[in-house]
């Protein structure tokens, strides 16, 4: 079980390592589309998004306090779907539909973030392969 935990862990993360490289390189480009959603300061918002995906991806994978890695990220995904996929505003239905899959995908990985954090919060040492015991 610890292999295949470190495999979930590995294939889970790889997703938000390459949307940090996008917020981290392309920071003008992403924070125009955040400002046109009405995120306030959105280039520090946009910069400070990749930073985090980047160091709670890093904890899950590492196992350095995972279960606040995956915390993190289910802090950052909820909010993320509701100000930047808000399907229900959209009126062309291409567009609408676009939404609403990246809406439906961020909750869906909260849900899974969310069940790291109840794994590695609670029988997380047991899993093994982490560099630290849970921190909750």
């Amino acid at each position: 079980m610890d292999v295949i935990a470190l495999i979930g862990r590995i294939l889970f993360v790889f997703l938000f390592f390459g949307s940090a490289f996008g917020h981290l390189t392309q920071t003008e480009a992403m924070a125009g589309y955040a400002s046109s959603k009405g995120v306030p300061s959105a280039k520090a918002a946009t910069f400070a998004s990749g930073v985090l995906m980047v160091v709670a991806g890093l904890m899950l994978l590492l196992g350095v306090w995972a279960d606040l890695g995956a915390l993190l990220l289910v802090l950052f995904l909820v909010p993320t779907a509701f100000l930047m996929h808000n399907f229900w505003k959209e009126t062309d239905p291409q567009a609408k539909q676009l939404e609403m899959i990246q809406f439906n995908k961020d909750l869906a990985l909260a849900g899974g973030a969310l069940m790291f954090f109840g794994l590695y919060a609670g029988p997380g040492s047991e899993l093994g392969l982490t560099v630290t015991g849970p921190l909750f």
